[in-house]
């Protein structure tokens, strides 16, 4: 990947300097988890978080990839996502000194044993916070063994917190015809089985689910990579030159390159930060309520019709999305050349 120079001019989280505002009142707060050193949906997603003032994020978890993946086969995908993590914050100019928390570097070996890791405690201690009255949302884009730890270690913490998952197949009756891209479990899921299926089966944990089939819909094309996110300064060069060197690795193995990329951990943004005014909600996307499964060893799931509730959704409004993302960039690019 090219090498990219942090740039000198500096901001703080909570602030949008670009935009004429200096401080904001956040309306949540966001613990933001995904595995940097995979997909580079990833960084889009971060990047895009770290620039919407109206979330607080207290917390950033670097988390693992399953062993052997062809993004990184190494056996410490979380110690290098927590690097990632923190060049892309420099690149953006943010003040992030403690931000960024390392998870485990492995799956949960079953289901009463957690993992340990930095980014573990540091949940906690933010879901049992007193001090503050603002909800908790937990965005993960990857696996869940950092928050299935933190669970196991303090069970409290379901209570205090919903979970938005990127991950999962598409639940039975939804689509006519799933995508028959890969064998099961889906991507984000077979990170670490075990642990999903610790936290669909928490009966207090609330989660909004976005499935295999609705992070499928996130497409942005080559066009809009180079004009809209390659000239937005440092980071915005990063985010185009990642997704790049993606396509340059899939050629060399034979395999064609399209015209689109899917960005497909962007919903996180669109759930928590571009929330309607008025009683705040994902009002411009569809969801459906649906009894809570269960999750089987191989990835299935295991239909509970006394489950509890939870949120899946069935459809993302792209365009607020995506243009809030590439005006984001602009406006940060334009003030950090001023």
């Amino acid at each position: 990947m090219t090498d990219h120079a942090p740039t000198p001019r500096r901001w703080s989280l909570g602030t949008a300097p670009w935009a004429g505002i200096e401080t904001t009142t956040p309306r949540s707060r966001v613990i933001i988890d995904n595995d940097f050193s995979g997909d580079p949906d990833d960084f889009f997603q971060l990047v895009h978080h770290l620039l919407s003032p109206t979330v607080e994020i207290p917390l950033v978890v670097a988390s693992h990839l399953r062993p052997d993946d062809p993004m990184d086969p190494s056996d410490r995908t979380a110690e290098n996502a927590e690097a990632l993590a923190n060049t892309v914050c420099d690149l953006m100019g943010l003040e992030h000194d403690g931000l960024v928390a390392r998870g485990s570097n492995t799956a949960l070996t079953d289901r009463s044993t957690p993992r340990s890791a930095p980014a573990v405690e540091r949940i906690i201690a933010e879901a049992m916070r007193e001090d503050t009255d603002l909800p908790l949302y937990y965005a993960a884009g990857g696996g869940l063994t950092d928050l299935a730890s933190a669970y196991l270690i303090e069970p409290r913490i379901a209570r205090r917190l919903t979970l938005l998952w990127i991950g999962g197949s598409e639940h039975p009756g939804t689509v006519d015809a799933p995508p028959r891209i890969e064998d099961a479990p889906e991507y984000n899921l077979r990170i670490d089985v075990t642990a999903a299926q610790v936290l669909f089966d928490a009966e207090d944990l609330p989660i909004w689910q976005f499935t295999r089939d609705i992070y499928r819909q996130c497409l942005i094309s080559d066009s809009e990579l180079r004009l809209r996110v390659r000239t937005a300064g440092p980071v915005g060069r990063f985010l185009h030159d990642a997704v790049t060197d993606v396509r340059a690795r899939m050629a060399e193995h034979g395999v064609p390159v399209g015209e689109t990329y899917a960005i497909g951990d962007q919903p996180l943004v669109l759930a928590t930060a571009l929330t309607s005014q008025f009683q705040p909600d994902t009002s411009s996307s569809f969801h459906e309520v649906r009894p809570c499964p269960s999750i089987s060893d191989d990835g299935a799931y295991i239909h509970r019709p006394d489950g509890r509730p939870i949120r899946v959704y069935r459809q993302v409004d792209t365009r607020l999305m995506f243009e809030d993302m590439y005006a984001k960039l602009a406006e940060l690019a334009a003030w950090q050349r001023a």
